[in-house]
């Protein structure tokens, strides 16, 4: 019983250590990431940048009705916070700030786009951006590194 329980002690231990906290914050800053980043692509015109298309904008005109924003201001500023926060996450600067705007995103789409989609993708979402504001980027961030004291 002794022998199974130092194991257990040491598996323990290892699954909460820092290197592990940190592949796992990263890969959710990661996913998290990833969803708007894709969703921002959709947005733009192919082969550009950052110009939005005709489509979004029809799309924030027509079947978005229900976002209380003006559907030109709501469709630039959606498109605009799909690209910058994502990168931001990526690179692990203003991690918590980023999370909490794709968390605010997140609820707006809830609420005034598609509710029917709690469970099991704005729910998801949610959790991802919620670890990220309490527990930050983790050690391979910009982040992490910037706030280390100088020597």
């Amino acid at each position: 019983m002794v022998a199974l329980q130092t194991g257990w002690q040491r598996i323990t231990a290892l699954l909460s250590s820092r290197a592990v906290e940190a592949a796992a914050l990263l890969l959710t800053r990661f996913a998290l990431a990833g969803v708007f980043w894709r969703s921002g692509r959709a947005k733009i015109e192919d082969g550009s940048w950052l110009s939005i298309s005709d489509a979004t904008y029809y799309l924030f005109r027509e079947e978005y009705t229900r976002v209380p924003l003006p559907p030109v201001f709501a469709a630039v500023a959606a498109a605009m916070a799909e690209h910058i926060f994502p990168v931001l996450l990526v690179i692990g600067f203003g991690v918590r700030l980023s999370a909490l705007g794709l968390l605010g995103m997140t609820i707006v789409i809830q609420l005034f786009v598609y509710p029917e989609a709690w469970w099991p993708v704005h729910s998801l979402w949610a959790a991802l951006a919620l670890v990220l504001i309490a527990r930050g980027g983790g050690m391979l961030s910009l982040d992490t590194l910037f706030s280390r004291p100088a020597r």
